[in-house]
């Protein structure tokens, strides 16, 4: 099972992806430790990041790409995966659709998490006290939230072409929001 966790900051794709791990078996894949490991690893992929990371650049989309491609293709990998916090754009979203294609392993949903943006900005600011993170404002989780609408509306629309989006109402208790994940998923 291959699976795209999508929805604001806060919305529960951590906690919900853990639910997934421990039910199905697969792995969660963050693109953001794949990097991390990729470049201490010196891998080719892990190279080329190394040169922009370290000149404060973005990584461009296609050595995001190739490390996603080199992880995937490992063993632990061949029963399936969550990608959770990519892609996040249309064009990161195709490269993965051609990845996974020359991979003949193709999605099986694109889970979004659902959650009104009053409780969103709640469990940020809760999360923020909790984990005592100062840079977690009431002002930067707005732009945040306002950043993360803007650049997924049409990745939305994306997925939803291909008939792969799950909607799910991130609301209320965390087991009652992992049940109906695990009806959308079929798990």
């Amino acid at each position: 099972m291959i699976l795209i966790l999508m929805g604001p900051p806060g919305a529960g794709k951590g906690t919900q992806s853990q639910s997934i791990v421990d039910k199905v078996s697969i792995l969660q894949i963050s693109t953001g430790d794949m990097l991390r490991k990729a470049v201490s690893e010196e891998t080719e992929m892990g190279v080329k990041a190394q040169g922009f990371m370290d000149s404060g650049e973005l990584v461009p989309d296609e050595v995001v790409i190739g490390i996603i491609e080199e992880r995937i293709r490992e063993k632990d990998c061949e029963n399936g995966f969550i990608l959770d916090g990519f892609p996040r754009t249309n064009e990161q979203a195709e490269a993965l659709d051609e990845t996974l294609g020359r991979l003949n392993k193709p999605i099986d949903h694109v889970v979004y998490f659902d959650v009104p943006e009053k409780e969103l900005i709640m469990r940020l600011l809760e999360r923020s006290e909790k984990e005592s993170r100062t840079d977690d404002n009431l002002e930067v989780i707005k732009n945040r939230l306002d950043i993360f609408r803007k650049k997924t509306e049409s990745l939305i629309e994306f997925y939803q072409k291909r008939d792969l989006i799950r909607y799910i109402d991130g609301t209320g208790n965390p087991d009652d929001v992992k049940e109906r994940l695990f009806r959308a998923i079929g798990v």
